[in-house]
């Protein structure tokens, strides 16, 4: 397999520039958790160096020592003015933004703003994780509301699970992965006017979480919650976290429709405390100043989509795949291979390729993997093929 460096200036795609040997000289979860011999296509980490605004950024604030407490509103200026730009939403203001630590952390504040101990949260499964990890942690329910067999959106699921969401008379909270993780579903405008009319019905609560809004295909369009008729008194979450690989460093923004500001105003002051000032400073810089390097990152994952679709036709023809307009993960329905509920055992144990298991997505996850799209377009192909000589 090519390691070589490909740097070359007359490449854009941020994609291409960090050799193998580059990568595995990273000390963050993705190159550590695993044996050197395995390939890490799990976590949602891209294979990327750091958008050039944004590197800047951070260095000029070392510099300067500017590392203290974080202040001021640059932040939610540069995605509001983002929004506007990108998704030609004019309705995020300022005063309606706050700062949380992360997108995760900022749902479980958004939830116990609207809900108590034992109410019920509803998830479209298969989902993130850490929806389940976070809403049982903080002693809610989880009620599932399975995707249907488009992949996308069950609206007579979702009012079955709102219906018995609300049964028992309590409060109740719709948590909302747009895009979605991790099928890569866009959600239309019809679609998310449905759930806010839906959930307007039942008395639910929505919060949306927003963290892969930026990465979606050229010929899609992303459309935020908050944006649409009936999603007044709704929360999102956002950050520029997924899209320029901030994972690191910590801060995000939570946003409430014009509804929900007493509620956003309720969040403890404390809360703001736990984002790193120079997380917000990159956070800032790259929404302001990195967007040349996100429009050449998502044309390296339509390639990557297109390139995955031909080597598992080539490879893995059993392998179930469609390729989707936003994230930078691919699903994969691996069933037609007889590997049981985990075949990310299986391909991590023969081909020495590490997968998300599905069955940590819930309900509809067993028999699928996840696969992260955002690498180079040479080690995409060497993993297809251990993957393809892990059941041959």
């Amino acid at each position: 397999m090519d390691s070589a460096p490909r740097d070359t200036p007359d490449d854009p795609n941020p994609l291409h520039r960090l050799s193998l040997d580059a990568l595995r000289r990273r000390t963050s979860m993705k190159w550590r958790t695993y044996p050197e011999d395995v390939l890490p296509l799990w976590v949602a980490e891209m294979d990327v160096p750091l958008a050039a605004p944004v590197a800047r950024a951070i260095t000029d604030a070392v510099a300067l020592g500017d590392t203290g407490y974080p202040a001021g509103t640059a932040y939610a200026r540069a995605l509001a003015d983002f929004a506007r730009t990108r998704w030609g939403w004019d309705g995020l203001a300022v005063e309606r933004m706050a700062i949380v630590p992360d997108v995760m952390l900022g749902i479980v504040e958004m939830l116990k703003l609207i809900t108590g101990p034992g109410d019920p949260v509803v998830v479209n499964c298969p989902v993130y994780p850490p929806f389940y990890q976070f809403v049982t942690h903080m002693d809610r329910r989880v009620v599932e509301a399975p995707l249907g067999a488009d992949l996308r959106i069950d609206f007579a699921a979702l009012e079955e699970a709102f219906r018995y969401a609300v049964a028992g008379g309590g409060r109740a909270a719709y948590l909302l992965c747009s895009p979605h993780n991790p099928t890569g579903a866009v959600h239309s405008a019809e679609e998310l006017t449905a759930v806010a009319a839906l959930a307007d019905r039942y008395g639910v609560r929505v919060v949306a979480d927003e963290i892969h809004a930026p990465v979606v295909a050229h010929d899609a369009a992303f459309v935020p919650y908050l944006s649409v008729p009936g999603a007044e008194n709704g929360l999102a979450l956002m950050s520029a976290s997924k899209a320029w690989n901030l994972a690191g460093l910590k801060a995000a923004l939570a946003v409430a429709g014009p509804a929900a500001a007493d509620d956003l105003a309720r969040l403890p002051e404390e809360v703001s405390h736990g984002p790193s000032h120079l997380g917000i400073i990159a956070h800032t810089a790259a929404l302001r100043d990195g967007r040349d390097w996100l429009d050449a990152l998502r044309t390296g994952i339509d390639d990557n989509r297109r390139l995955l679709a031909g080597l598992l036709a080539e490879r893995l023809p059993r392998v179930r795949y469609r390729p989707a307009a936003g994230t930078y993960l691919a699903w994969l329905d691996c069933r037609p291979l007889g590997l049981g509920d985990d075949p990310a055992a299986a391909f991590l144990a023969r081909g020495r390729v590490a997968l998300s298991p599905g069955t940590s997505f819930g309900t509809g996850g067993a028999g699928h993997v996840r696969l992260n799209l955002a690498t180079s377009p040479g080690l995409l192909t060497e993993a297809v093929r251990r993957m393809a000589a892990a059941v041959a």
